[in-house]
């Protein structure tokens, strides 16, 4: 049996690769949630006005790899202080969240932010969102499996963006 987690950690091209690699995970969509119109597009996503987030949508085998073990990688991902955006991406569409898909879940997500917030790990508060799973839509072709298709701009994107450097001084081992 499978389960679905969604995660929004700023861009989705960078939210892949680090899920992307254990047993239990069988598919990784990149793609919107959280808005008020059908079936978004990126153009219409990134100007912010549809209320959607850029997600990754997660089908795994909780049996396997737990939605706790996915919880700690979401938290080594983002800067879950900033509710402007993620590192150079900036604006609505790419602020952090957890779209739960059930009360479990819920109960779980809640309980790990708290262990985050009063860790000290940060010098402000943790203000990353919780909220109900709502509609997912996959992006365009083109944003699927970035990092494999177009490695040496997703590379360049990423280290431009300034999430390496925050997240290796914020945790202390950092696979991406």
């Amino acid at each position: 049996m499978t389960e679905k987690a969604t995660f929004a950690g700023g861009c989705f091209w960078c939210m892949v690769k680090p899920f992307d690699q254990f047993d239990g995970i069988e598919q990784i969509v990149s793609g919107y949630s959280g808005g008020h119109i059908e079936n978004p597009t990126y153009e219409q996503v990134k100007t912010g006005t549809t209320g959607h987030l850029e997600v990754v949508e997660i089908t795994f085998q909780p049996d396997v790899f737990s939605y706790e073990q996915l919880l700690d990688i979401f938290w080594q991902q983002i800067d879950p202080t900033d509710d402007e955006g993620q590192f150079q991406d900036r604006g609505p569409s790419y602020r952090a969240a957890i779209f739960v898909h059930n009360e479990r879940q819920r109960v779980i997500a809640e309980k790990s932010k708290q262990e985050i917030d009063a860790s000290g790990r940060f010098n402000k508060p943790v203000v990353t969102e919780i909220r109900d799973a709502t509609p997912f839509y996959a992006a365009e072709d083109y944003h699927q499996d970035f990092h494999k298709k177009n490695p040496e701009y997703y590379k360049n994107d990423r280290a431009a963006s300034g999430r390496d450097e925050f997240l290796s001084s914020t945790w202390e081992k950092v696979d991406v």
